[in-house]
């Protein structure tokens, strides 16, 4: 069962216009919320970063609690240990082009299952960079091929992320995750103006460690004693490689952060 616009439909008959600007030129926001046993986690935060990321896209962000409403049919119709929720806002029904139109926008709440992800992962870094002066830098679009890009081409080198460089040549993030360096002792991750989202699972590990925000030279990849990766349904996961370098993992600053997000996050579903 999916929701779409105001009310739940079977997936069967679950649809929006060929013309919605999301589908035409990917006009359109969302959100990847991890629902536990039919129990969204950090819903708030994820609806405050979808009002953000509307915003900056000139769309009207949808109501909270018309989201909210939609996020309890889609758990309470679909129950399952560990999903996906997707909330997806667009531009809705617009013109063959980049001008928008003047129809309301479009809301889809959808769940699907997911499975629980290894402790420790492989990532590769890729030539492509992030434009951390681009109008959209920060806000999280449904404009993801450039990250189906550099997905596929981590993928063929064995790993399960992609590292991005900005244009200034500093560390900036993944496809659909954050990076946290341990140098010297320092847990260190970078800043929002390196062009990176402003993760929600990142802010928390933030928040509940310590880390300290900085700029990072992209060849600190070279140098790190760990790192790892935050994300939405990653949380924290140990890196044991970057390209051919073999890192220890998880390593105690890492083992750390993984405890202490487990138990924070154990103690509040909405922090």
């Amino acid at each position: 069962m999916i929701w779409v616009n105001d009310s739940l439909v079977d997936d069967g008959s679950a649809a929006v216009s060929v013309l919605d600007h999301g589908l035409t030129v990917g006009d359109g926001v969302f959100e990847t919320v991890k629902a536990v046993d039919g129990q969204p986690f950090a819903l708030t935060r994820h609806l405050d970063r979808l009002s953000r990321s509307a915003h900056g896209l000139g769309l009207t962000a949808p109501d909270h609690e018309l989201v909210r409403e939609g996020v309890a049919q889609v758990l309470a119709a679909n129950p399952m240990p560990l999903g996906r929720l997707r909330i997806t806002c667009t531009g809705g029904i617009s013109p063959l082009g980049s001008e928008r139109g003047t129809d309301p926008t479009t809301l889809v709440i959808a769940l699907g299952s997911a499975a629980r992800r290894p402790d420790t992962t492989a990532v590769h870094t890729v030539p492509w960079r992030r434009n951390e002066h681009s109008a959209v830098a920060g806000l999280k679009t449904t404009s993801y091929a450039e990250n189906v890009v550099a997905l596929a081409a981590a993928h063929r080198a064995g790993a399960s992320e992609a590292i991005f460089a900005n244009t200034a040549g500093q560390l900036c993030e993944g496809t659909g995750s954050n990076i946290f360096v341990v140098l010297g002792g320092r847990l260190l991750t970078p800043t929002l103006a390196s062009g990176c989202l402003a993760g929600i699972t990142r802010q928390l590990v933030i928040e509940w460690t310590g880390a300290e925000e900085t700029d990072l030279p992209f060849e600190a990849l070279a140098e790190a004693e760990e790192a790892f990766l935050t994300s939405t349904l990653r949380d924290v996961q140990a890196i044991a490689r970057i390209d051919a370098r073999e890192l220890p993992a998880p390593g105690p600053v890492t083992l750390k952060a993984m405890a202490q997000f487990t138990e924070r996050a154990a103690d509040d579903l909405d922090p």
